[in-house]
């Protein structure tokens, strides 16, 4: 059976008429003849997109218990059943209530898919998996409800839906989107016209994305090699030598004339390896185009010209940026130079500028690579088997009686050559060829036992022994030494890459890096010295091994300066040249790791600081006004009560007391949750842990609310569990008194507990207003009140108590939104070890 096809609708934010796109289009299919249905679409109560499910048949939803309470969910059994042509399945980021089929909607997308069932989905951006971080970043909301990248990808279409900020926050105020009683909140949270604007480039530049695959595939699979301008791509040629940087700073203003211009930075390097650029000036220009938002390439390619115009093509670029030769005037006698050739050879998809820059005509003068040291020992090899080895062979056939021929003895000395140059080099190979020579001309060469050649052949012979000696000692001696810088290239990277790594990671302490550093020269001891101004005396930053300690960087045996005053010093041993340049990396990353240090220790000290001044800075407002209303109401309620002038009934001073009585419990209250805040805060929370049953301390828990105002349901076969009786119940009570204080008045609080696994949850559910995902965990930071309520009410401080005492013992307090409205606290405890068992609960197993 063949796979359905996938037809999803993006859009930039909700609202913007995903859902009513998709109903439309369903109605345009039903109107062709095709077999279409809904299995699953939300309308939110928005009329317009309700209307628009009239005339479509609906798939009826399976029906879940969780928790005692019944959600719907697309019954996926029932749609297969029913074998549409076409699906209609809203929000395919959802996630599924414990107890489905799938855990996410998408997977039931899939099965739907693979019985070969076509379907239209909706999904929003800030629901791509990989997209979670930034739109946390822009909104402040971390989306729970996420669907992965290569999902959306693979569908076979995807049609953005768009509407401009404005378009949208006026369909939001006109309540075509969320209840009125939400539209407020939304509009200065979610839907501020910044969140919009960046949540709408998001979603245009992954669209255009996957626009650009689809066209890279359908290049591909047509062979079409020819540019096509839909959309400008440009292509600099770096040479590795110092007007790169030019080169690419002009390219980032071309591309900053067009909105959507791409940079794609190219080097390209001949495979044989014999001429490299400046690995430095490279490694400057890379970070260079990746600051101006390009890319760096890095391409093999003996012909340069044909594989830089492969490149262009190859990525669809419209434009190539070159400099102007380096060449001098005489050197053109090779050829027309690289910007011609490509130029000629462009054809009329590409347009190519011909930069100019400062280093016009003064020649290359690009740094090669250093070979790298074969060492003594095989030095010395090298020179015993070049110089030795000619003498022995001859000696072995002078006392052999086989005539092997002049050809067969020039081949055994070519062997010898060959061998003293892949131990020793050039050196002793170009010696033993020339000794060869002799010996081979005075023992084997006609007449024997003299320096003089009769035959003319024998001279040719010998000459070409010599060509092909020195010929093959330069290839040989060439490549090893090829190999040896290979291996030590490949040595310095993978260190450069480990430091790189630690940069990206911010993992690496400063002694974890010194002790690096000390094993990979093998050194005694590394240290790093810093000091004021160039007269102040050097102290040490940091400092590893056992070796002797380093007051100042010229005691050491290797020193490496970072900056002006500070210095890497190594004892132990004095490194060669060539080390330098990694011990300098390894330097400048000490520094580094230094300054982050410092700065997170800053960093700290600031968080700190900004605490307690805004701790102290509420707790000033709070004492100035919430603290002086009831003691106001307190000193007028005495002060009628003393006057002499008013002759108060047993009624008026009863309510006047009874005035004082409630000014001085909210006193109490108040000073009490500021008492405790002052304790979470200088961490004074002892708590003392104990099994206990919370049927004895919910109830006490609730004396503090008006009767009815609060519902009970607490099993009595639920486990004990591991609290502090005292700071349980101040939460409770701070919890279940904000509950009530938001809940509407015809609706009690329902305070119930169940067991989850190991732990016992107890839920404190209203219906009050509820609070938006973006408040949820600012509501418990301290002095926070949310939305609009009365100055009366509190300073802010119960939810943060609450939480702070909760966590104190091991537990968790998180906010959730009520099924319906509302809002719901979830009080997570430990269960007591050693405890009877908790008995069954299904739903508690569905949710582990």
């Amino acid at each position: 059976m063949a796979r359905g096809k996938l037809r999803i609708y993006l859009g930039s934010a909700p609202g913007v008429g995903k859902t009513y796109a998709m109903l439309s289009e369903a109605h345009r299919r039903i109107e062709r003849g095709t077999d279409c249905v809904v299995a699953f679409v939300e309308h939110h109560d928005r009329p317009r997109t309700e209307v628009m499910l009239h005339g479509l048949e609906q798939v009826p939803r399976t029906q879940l218990d969780h928790r005692g309470t019944f959600f719907t969910e697309m019954d996926v059994d029932a749609v297969l059943r029913r074998a549409p042509a076409v699906a209609l399945v809203d929000e395919l980021a959802h996630t599924n209530v414990p107890g489905s089929r799938n855990a996410k909607r998408w997977q039931d997308v899939e099965e739907l898919l693979a019985a070969g069932i076509d379907v239209v989905s909706t999904v929003n951006i800030q629901h791509l998996e990989s997209l979670g971080d930034v739109v946390e970043s822009i909104t402040g909301v971390r989306q729970r409800e996420t669907v992965p990248d290569e999902v959306v990808r693979r569908a076979d279409q995807i049609e953005l839906v768009d509407m401009s900020p404005q378009a949208l926050r006026r369909r939001m105020a006109h309540g075509n989107i969320y209840k009125p009683d939400r539209v407020d909140a939304a509009l200065s949270n979610y839907f501020r016209p910044g969140n919009l604007t960046a949540l709408r480039e998001l979603a245009l530049l992954w669209v255009a994305d996957r626009v650009d695959e689809y066209l890279q595939q359908y290049r591909g699979e047509h062979d079409i090699r020819s540019t096509w301008q839909a959309r400008e791509r440009i292509a600099v040629g770096l040479t590795g030598g110092p007007e790169g940087r030019t080169l690419i700073r002009r390219a980032s203003r071309m591309a900053a004339k067009g909105s959507g211009s791409e940079i794609l930075a190219v080097y390209i390097a001949r495979s044989d390896g014999l001429t490299a650029a400046s690995p430095k000036e490279l490694a400057v220009q890379r970070t260079l185009v990746e600051d101006l938002g390009g890319t760096f390439h890095h391409v093999i390619g003996d012909d340069i010209p044909a594989a830089l115009l492969d490149f262009a093509r190859g990525v669809n670029a419209t434009q190539i940026v070159l400099g102007s030769s380096r060449r001098k005037t005489w050197q053109y006698i090779f050829g027309p130079g690289v910007g011609a050739t490509v130029a000629r050879e462009s054809g009329p998809d590409l347009d190519v500028h011909i930069v100019t820059h400062d280093e016009v005509a003064k020649g290359r003068g690009l740094p090669v690579a250093r070979g790298a040291r074969l060492g003594r020992s095989r030095s010395i090899w090298g020179w015993l088997v070049g110089v030795g080895g000619p003498a022995l062979l001859t000696l072995l056939l002078t006392h052999v009686d086989a005539d092997l021929g002049l050809a067969n003895d020039m081949l055994l000395f070519l062997t010898l050559t060959v061998a003293a140059a892949l131990l020793g080099g050039l050196l002793p190979a170009l010696a033993s060829a020339a000794f060869g020579s002799l010996l081979l001309n005075y023992y084997f060469t006609p007449p024997q036992h003299l320096w003089t050649i009769s035959d003319s052949k024998n001279i040719v012979a010998i000459v070409v022994f010599v060509g092909v000696a020195i010929s093959v000692a330069s290839v040989v001696d060439l490549a090893a030494r090829r190999t040896h810088q290979a291996a030590r290239l490949r040595a310095e990277s993978e260190i450069l890459s480990f430091l790189a790594g630690s940069v990206l990671r911010g993992e690496t302490s400063l002694d974890a890096l010194l002790e690096r550093v000390r094993e990979t020269f093998s050194m005694d001891s590394v240290a790093l010295l810093e000091r004021a101004s160039d007269v102040a005396p050097w102290t040490c930053a940091g400092r590893v091994g056992e070796g002797r300690t380093l007051q100042r960087p010229e005691d050491a045996d290797v020193d490496m300066p970072v900056g002006d005053h500070m210095a890497l010093a190594l004892s132990g041993r004095v490194l060669p040249a060539e080390d330098r340049r990694v011990l300098a990396a390894f330097a400048a990353q000490a520094a580094v790791v230094l300054d982050r240090q410092r700065l997170r220790d800053e960093a700290q000290q600031a968080r700190t600081l900004a605490e307690g001044n805004r701790i102290r800075t509420a707790l000033l407002a709070a004492v100035s006004h919430d603290l002086r209303t009831p003691l106001a109401g307190i000193k007028a309620a005495v002060t009628s009560l003393r006057s002499d002038d008013v002759a108060w009934s047993e009624e008026d001073q009863a309510e006047l007391l009874e005035g004082i009585e409630d000014g001085a419990d909210r006193l109490d209250h108040l000073v009490g949750n500021l008492l405790d805040m002052s304790r979470l805060q200088t961490g004074t929370v002892t708590p003392l842990i104990r099994a206990i049953d919370l049927d004895e301390v919910v109830p006490m828990a609730l004396g503090g609310v008006p009767d009815g105002s609060a519902d009970l349901d607490i099993p009595e076969t639920l486990p004990m569990v591991s609290v502090d009786k005292g700071l349980l119940e101040r939460a409770v009570a701070n919890i279940v008194e904000n509950a009530v204080k938001y809940s509407r008045a015809a609706e009690p609080v329902l305070v119930s507990a169940s067991t989850l696994g190991d732990r016992v949850e107890l839920r404190v559910v209203d219906r009050g207003p509820g609070v938006p995902d973006a408040a949820k965990d600012r509501i418990f930071e301290p002095f926070q009140r949310y939305g609009d309520a009365p100055r009366g009410a509190g300073v802010g401080l119960g939810l943060a108590v609450a939480r702070g005492f909760v966590e104190s013992m091991g537990g968790t307090l998180e906010a959730e939104d009520t099924p319906g409205g509302g809002l719901t606290m979830v009080l997570t405890l430990r269960a007591a070890a050693g405890g009877p068992p908790a008995p069954l609960d299904l739903s508690a197993q569905a949710v582990s």
